[in-house]
């Protein structure tokens, strides 16, 4: 079924690895093979081709959606007559213990922070939004 079909029945899209490299169109690979292996977790196969194929099509959807969030804000700072107050656009990764969520995170960070708006993105750890250590047992408490 081609994704033109699946938008109109359901809001979930599923693509094939070819479908989706496709989606990179002529975004431009901005790292090196020492590049992405500085950015690879221990015991971890992360290449060039994954990056080109996976990570780049990724990282211009979420341009997309970060250029069109900060027009939007630029939107709602005119009708309320404010002045920019810069609010950050945060994309949360999740998934189970040891599946690459470092490496998802250091690389779309190298990718994004490479396009031509030269946008700062930084690195958060769950840590930053958890509450202190409950009792000083050392963990960090809900």
């Amino acid at each position: 079924m081609s994704i033109k079909e699946q938008s109109l029945m359901t809001p979930y899209l599923q693509f094939d690895r070819s479908q989706w490299a496709a989606l990179r169109d002529s975004v431009p690979m901005t790292l090196t093979e020492d590049e992405i292996a500085q950015l690879k977790g221990i015991n971890e196969d992360l290449s060039l081709e994954e990056v080109a194929e996976i990570y780049l099509p990724l990282s211009r959807l979420l341009n997309f959606y970060i250029s069109s969030n900060l027009r939007r804000q630029a939107v709602l700072e005119q009708f309320l007559g404010t002045n920019g107050q810069r609010i950050p656009y945060i994309i949360s990764i999740a998934g189970s213990v040891a599946v690459g969520k470092s490496t998802t995170a250091r690389v779309l960070q190298a990718l994004l922070s490479r396009w031509p708006e030269h946008r700062r993105v930084e690195l958060g750890t769950p840590d930053g939004v958890l509450h202190p250590p409950r009792g000083g047992g050392g963990r960090a408490g809900w």
